[in-house]
């Protein structure tokens, strides 16, 4: 209460000297105009004039000066008091005691200092707001300062945004003009590499039309060499015969005392002759032998130059001998785990002598491994691919691994040779399957663009091409015939010769892999629908065994199932990251091998010797498997 008083006071004091300001420069106006005239007596009264609108001038420059002060103040008071009910109170009764001046005097002599005291009352209780009011606005003003101050700060931000975002916007600029030029130069490049692939297949050609050239002059010249020797031959033989038969048309005198000398004596004609005849016969198989080594000699020349322009080597077109296994080892224990990539890996496959192990994986190159006392130690790298590996195959002999990649290509190497032999470009999508054909120098590709192509490796250029309905996972090849597995849950085989489809086999599922067995009668078949199928090629109506397994779930669209190389087992991979595998015989469940891998399965292989399996996974873990 006492604040509130003392701040009323201080609000009716501010009142009453503006008040009092305005009344002192109304009784100087009014004083000033009741001041006697000196000088009345000069002309026009200039003087008194002069002074009084002087005082009037200083008058109102006080006025507007302390009028300007107050004025906030003042304003608020106003609004204030116009607002509060209590000045409506006091509105309406001066109202009604205007309307009824001779009321009771005595009552209103009464109400007067009470009014007062209300009055003085309501003034502090609105000189407090006032000043309320006024803190208020002060801290508004501080509130405003501080944001007119964080909004410089914004500006300042934003101007400097602005400018990275000038400086972001030019190197984008450069950096595509960098692009353009690096496109325009990689454009130039590959047109010249195109060109000179161009320029490489002509002279292949070319080098091609030429040796068969040469070997075409070789066979008709090793052909008049032959009919030059028999006609020769035929010629001594006719003299031969001649004269034999001149001599047996001569007559011979034999007399008894002496019949040898008489003999030798009575026919020099006949001894001459004999001689002749054996001075003739050692001629004519002198002359056979004599031409005989030339014309074996030219054979042999004639096929050793051919093998010195051949794709392939003198050790490739020889046929190895390759080891039947007898009896196929079910795994039990792992032997080696290790991490063979740098990302996941698609693909493995054991050679022919099962002594060296390939794996391909999506990080673009293929590691081989030597397979030794149970271990596996890194061989070689092969690399080439601009993309992921997706199947991995050898050639019967050995010297060739054969891959298939993500990048629309078929790639096959030397085994001591990174760098690609070949390169078989011309599928429009990822090749998903790459496979040696029964030909010499051929091979067979299944790619996601719905067609199977049969390659001449001499030329890298297709030689056939059958068109397929759907997505082509998988192909295997035996003699004359090339079977292709599909994503609308059929198998296909195809006639080699002809490239046309002869039979359709249904699925259960799509089918993710296909396997021959060694003895290409039965086929093993890979699906979603987590189902294993083997086909008897045999049969005329393919009998087929089908193998599950609680458990057992087929990870992606590309998991590999193998035969074991006696044919008694089948194995998988599954989605939980255990090896499956079945017997044959019974169709029942052989064995599980759990917890090496942490991931689905992509492929497993099983060594031509029947002693070792390798899984492979999506997290990069190959793990070598045997019975031992």
């Amino acid at each position: 209460m006492a604040a509130a008083a003392a701040a009323a006071a201080a609000a009716a004091g501010v009142t009453a000297n503006a008040h009092g300001a305005m009344a002192d420069s109304g009784g100087v106006s009014q004083r000033s105009s009741r001041l006697p005239v000196r000088g009345g007596g000069g002309r026009g009264g200039g003087s008194p004039d002069i002074w009084k609108r002087h005082i009037v001038r200083q008058l109102k420059h006080r006025d507007r000066s302390q009028h300007t002060m107050f004025q906030d103040l003042i304003r608020f008071y106003t609004e204030l008091l116009e607002k509060s009910s209590l000045a409506k109170g006091i509105l309406s009764r001066s109202a009604s005691v205007s309307k009824h001046p001779l009321a009771d005097d005595g009552n209103s002599v009464l109400s007067l200092p009470q009014q007062k005291n209300q009055l003085k009352k309501a003034t502090g209780e609105l000189a407090f707001q006032v000043l309320e009011l006024q803190k208020q606005i002060r801290i508004k003003e501080r509130v405003l300062v501080g944001q007119h101050t964080r909004l410089q700060e914004e500006e300042l931000q934003v101007a400097e945004s602005s400018d990275a975002h000038r400086e972001l916007q030019h190197q984008v600029e450069q950096v595509q003009t960098e692009n353009g030029r690096l496109k325009v130069e990689y454009d130039a490049l590959l047109e010249l590499q195109r060109g000179a692939e161009t320029k490489l297949r002509e002279q292949l050609e070319r080098g091609g039309r030429l040796v068969e050239d040469m070997l075409e002059w070789k066979k008709q010249a090793a052909a008049r060499m032959n009919n030059r020797n028999e006609r020769r031959s035929r010629a001594q033989e006719a003299n031969l015969q001649k004269e034999l038969r001149t001599a047996a048309k001569s007559k011979v005198t034999i007399d008894s005392c002496c019949s040898a000398p008489t003999s030798r004596s009575a026919s020099p004609k006949n001894e001459t002759r004999t001689g002749k005849t054996e001075r003739t016969q050692p001629r004519l198989f002198r002359s056979a032998s004599a031409t005989s080594p030339r014309f074996f000699t030219t054979f042999k020349q004639l096929f050793e130059k051919r093998r010195g322009n051949s794709v392939c080597s003198l050790e490739e077109d020889l046929i190895h001998p390759v080891g039947i296994c007898v009896l196929a080892q079910v795994p039990a224990r792992a032997l080696h785990v290790l991490d063979a990539h740098e990302q996941g890996i698609n693909a493995v496959r054991f050679s022919f002598s099962s002594d060296l192990l390939a794996t391909g994986g999506t990080d673009r190159v293929i590691k081989l491994w030597n397979v030794r006392g149970g271990s596996l130690t890194h061989r070689a790298t092969l690399d080439g691919s601009t993309e992921g590996i997706t199947c991995i195959e050898f050639d019967p002999m050995g010297f060739r691994v054969l891959a298939g990649s993500y990048d629309k290509s078929a790639l096959l190497w030397q085994l001591d040779d990174s760098v690609p032999k070949v390169t078989i470009t011309g599928h429009k999508r990822k090749v998903t399957a790459a496979r040696f054909s029964h030909l010499l120098h051929h091979v067979v590709t299944g790619s996601a663009d719905r067609t199977v192509r049969l390659w001449d490796l001499h030329r890298a250029a297709c030689v056939q091409q059958a068109e397929v309905a759907s997505y082509c996972s998988d192909v295997v090849c035996c003699e004359n015939c090339i079977i292709s597995g599909h994503y609308d849950c059929k198998i296909r085989v195809w006639d080699s010769r002809t490239i046309s489809c002869v039979q359709e086999l249904p699925a259960q599922g799509k089918v993710t892999s296909l396997d021959l067995s060694a003895d290409h009668r039965q086929l093993l078949s890979c699906c979603r629908d987590n189902c294993l199928q083997l086909v008897d090629l045999r049969s005329w109506n393919n009998d087929r065994v089908c193998f599950r397994a609680e458990g057992f779930k087929c990870g992606s669209d590309s998991t590999k199932a193998v035969i074991s190389p006696d044919g008694c087992y089948v194995a998988a991979g599954s989605a939980d990251g255990a090896v499956y595998i079945w017997n044959v015989s019974t169709g029942n469940l052989e064995t599980c091998l759990p917890d090496k891998h942490s991931s689905s399965i992509n492929a497993v292989s099983w060594s031509l010797s029947g002693e070792y399996v390798v899984s492979v996974d999506k997290s990069r873990r190959a793990v070598l498997w045997s019975h031992i």
